[in-house]
């Protein structure tokens, strides 16, 4: 992996006008919706979004429409660290909304520019907006809440069928300055052959640990049995291609940590070698500090974390974390939870 911190990432900077008035906006709608369990909230998001700086609306737009960048960034704005406060020892039994709402409330519009933010029942107990910091007991962890070991790059819930389309990380505070990996396909780097097969059902993707029960807080038989749904995907190991979409500019469903191929299927195991290679050439360091928010093509990017000291003393870095689907309909057995039931 490169150890170059990637000169080349498309960013749009908030003039001090436009963080202000974003700050300002985020304001106001934290003192007029009480949570995100309230229904008002999800349908005013695309109405809310309109309000946002008129340049970032473009710029986003853009980065969807486009679909040939795999990540950019929004930098500058305001994140007050005194309303904020330490950085959390984990995100269960907090109190939601937290002190940071403003902050959460800003990637939910964000996310309408994108399409629409979703939580899965089997992830941080159905929360819509995950925190990502440091956990101690997960520090060795292939987790967003590890830190010694090297988050190897991947998709986003690779192994699932209905993952996000995006996803939008915003930095509360970043003040070693760790930074997110992405990469991107380099498709002239691999041969015809080893394409085709990359298309084909002959790779395995498991499950992260993220969505395993014991990460997670079970209540109802509801819920059980969306996580039967997990353990089903574990036992059966149902085969999948890695690359999809066009032939000429594929798009990536990657998570090497989790992946395995068949023992008997030395042409699978020699392209996916490959196809590790050439990504893994290609990664870049992308530091999000303090006001940045990063936006991931989650079918054009694999993203990771270099391995970093943490202290575990309320300083330490906390994103916020936003899944986006273009189609709610197609992931509605696996979502609904108490924040997101409102959506049916």
């Amino acid at each position: 992996m490169s150890n170059l911190t990637d000169q080349s990432t498309r960013s749009y900077t908030l003039t001090p006008d436009e963080a202000a008035a974003t700050a300002g906006l985020t304001a106001e709608l934290a003192a007029h919706y009480p949570s995100f369990g309230d229904p008002g909230l999800l349908r005013d998001l695309p109405r809310l979004a309109a309000r946002l700086p008129l340049g970032v609306q473009h710029f986003l737009r853009d980065f969807k429409l486009g679909d040939r960048h795999g990540h950019v960034v929004v930098r500058g704005h305001d994140f007050d660290q005194r309303r904020i406060g330490p950085t959390p020892e984990h995100w269960r039994g907090r109190g939601r909304p937290g002190p940071e709402f403003p902050e959460e409330l800003l990637l939910m519009l964000y996310s309408a520019l994108l399409g629409e933010p979703f939580g899965w029942a089997t992830q941080q107990d159905g929360h819509l907006v995950h925190d990502i910091f440091p956990i101690r007991q997960h520090e060795n962890d292939q987790l967003g809440m590890g830190s010694k070991e090297l988050l190897t790059w991947h998709t986003e819930d690779a192994f699932h069928p209905y993952r996000s389309d995006y996803l939008i990380l915003g930095a509360l505070r970043n003040p070693d300055h760790v930074p997110t990996t992405v990469g991107e396909l380099d498709l002239s780097s691999l041969s015809d052959e080893d394409v085709d097969i990359l298309f084909e059902p002959r790779f395995y993707i498991a499950p992260d640990e993220s969505h395993l029960p014991k990460n997670n807080t079970i209540t109802s038989d509801e819920e059980a049995a969306r996580f039967a749904t997990i353990q089903r995907m574990i036992d059966e190991r149902p085969l999948g291609p890695l690359l999809y979409g066009s032939r000429q500019d594929p798009y990536m469903r990657l998570d090497p940590y989790f992946t395995s191929v068949p023992e008997d299927d030395a042409d699978a195991r020699r392209a996916y070698d490959a196809l590790f290679k050439v990504v893994d050439a290609g990664m870049r360091e992308v530091v999000a500090d303090q006001g940045d928010v990063l936006f991931i093509d989650n079918h054009r990017a694999v993203h990771g974390r270099l391995p970093f000291r943490a202290r575990y003393d309320g300083t330490d870095r906390w994103l916020k974390r936003v899944c986006v689907t273009a189609d709610l309909r197609r992931s509605r057995p696996m979502r609904a939870t108490a924040e997101t039931r409102l959506l049916g």
